[in-house]
């Protein structure tokens, strides 16, 4: 795989997470996915997605910066939403706020077998 080629793979995850096309995301990640070094598998990992739609009701992900060194790609997303209650445990309440979130994937055989994420949850502070 060349940068281009998994840079595309990553923009269409990206696109699928934001049409909220759940029978897709097998396409993109694998049944075996490991997030933050825990395997939650598919199924836990689009249950965590669905939950971050249900409770951001206006979640879109924006890639804010994105570099790919196959098989791995290190992305920078910037969200600007409205959580409806509690969120990383802040009363946020449907207060908007902007963050942050820096996020490493690694693919094998174009999917998404490994995520380590890291959310800006002081810059959400700063807001409330």
């Amino acid at each position: 795989m060349n940068k281009t080629g998994l840079s595309d793979i990553y923009r269409g995850y990206i696109a699928c997470l934001n049409r909220q096309d759940w029978p897709k995301l097998g396409q993109f990640v694998a049944d075996e996915v490991h997030y933050n070094g825990r395997l939650i598998g598919l199924s836990g990992y689009r249950a965590m997605l669905e939950r971050d739609f249900r409770e951001i009701p206006d979640l879109q992900f924006n890639i804010r910066l994105l570099m790919s060194d196959p098989p791995h790609i290190a992305s920078r997303l910037g969200f600007d939403c409205t959580p409806t209650g509690k969120f990383f445990g802040l009363d946020v309440n449907g207060k908007r706020v902007s963050f942050t979130e820096n996020v490493f994937y690694e693919f094998r055989d174009d999917k998404i077998v490994q995520v380590w994420s890291v959310i800006d949850k002081a810059a959400i502070e700063a807001q409330l």
